[in-house]
């Protein structure tokens, strides 16, 4: 999708018309058989009905993030939704050591006005366990990955909603590399791990991402219900990439560029190559098994 194709999304939720569609193909037909041609415009330029969304559930995998998730809770509930949506907002805590947990059980206080499940778990799994608990309580048509860290911007939902509010899409992934948004100047090496994470996943699921290994991941509910996650760790990623290109009749994934603010491990990233070697082989394993 070009930059042009995400400018629907808008910093105030009124200004998103989800009900247009995106901009109409103009191209030169062959002159040979008018009528046909002129039937084969009409169908390129007709608009698809817009889906019939009502809510958004927003789940959020956290661990140790005292420090940043209240400000970025409170950058989810303010975020502007387009289509009118309503938004639940699940955090699931993955038995953090710090005072997450805390954190965590005063959002209700803080936000009232917002929808809240708040999960603790006894015994700390990794991002990919805590998205399944997640994904099991969420209510919404519509689901989206946020991490707690600050590093995505939840500005950028209404361009990653709208291809499926157009009914375009099934899956919608933010991409960090597409160009044209706010993108902090971090690793080099990370950079190439995850170009080369992205391109191994293309190699065995036969789609063309750019960032596989993105956090903003937009999905249909319908087919979140269809796939049974089993990493419990950072090889979700790859996991989920490799079950939805496997689902048939295939689905519609697209891509949008998004804004992103990396941390440095100073500042508590936690990613490692370890992680990088055990997603190469979630990427060959789910190739070959569910």
């Amino acid at each position: 999708m070009s930059q042009t194709d995400t400018d629907v999304g808008s910093p105030a939720a009124d200004n998103v018309d989800v009900k247009l569609p995106f901009p109409a193909i103009h191209r030169e037909l062959p002159k040979r058989h008018p009528e046909t041609m002129k039937e084969i415009a009409q169908s390129i330029d007709k608009p698809l009905p817009t889906a019939t969304l009502t809510k958004v559930s927003i789940v959020i995998p956290v661990y140790n993030e005292e420090a940043t998730v209240q400000m970025l809770v409170s950058l989810v509930v303010n975020a502007p939704l387009p289509g009118n949506l309503r938004r639940e907002v699940i955090c699931v805590n993955d038995c953090s050591k710090d005072g997450t947990a805390k954190k965590l059980d005063e959002l209700p206080t803080l936000f009232p006005e917002a929808d809240f499940r708040i999960i603790h778990k006894p015994v700390n799994e990794g991002k990919g366990a805590a998205l399944r608990d997640g994904f099991k309580h969420a209510s919404g048509d519509v689901v989206i990955i946020q991490d707690a860290d600050l590093e995505y911007d939840p500005a950028d939902y209404p361009k990653l909603l709208t291809p499926i509010l157009q009914n375009r899409a099934d899956v919608v992934y933010g991409s960090r590399f597409m160009g044209g948004e706010p993108h902090r100047v971090l690793y080099f090496w990370h950079t190439l791990g995850n170009r080369v994470l992205t391109t191994l996943s293309n190699m065995f699921t036969n789609l063309n991402l750019t960032d596989m290994e993105v956090c903003y991941k937009v999905f249909r509910k319908s087919v979140l219900d269809r796939i049974q996650v089993k990493c419990n760790r950072f090889g979700f990623e790859p996991e989920i990439t490799a079950k939805i290109a496997k689902l048939r009749p295939r689905i519609r994934i697209f891509e949008v560029g998004i804004s992103y603010y990396g941390r440095s491990y100073e500042e508590g990233k936690k990613i490692t190559w370890k992680d990088g070697v055990k997603a190469i082989l979630a990427i060959i394993r789910f190739r070959f098994s569910d």
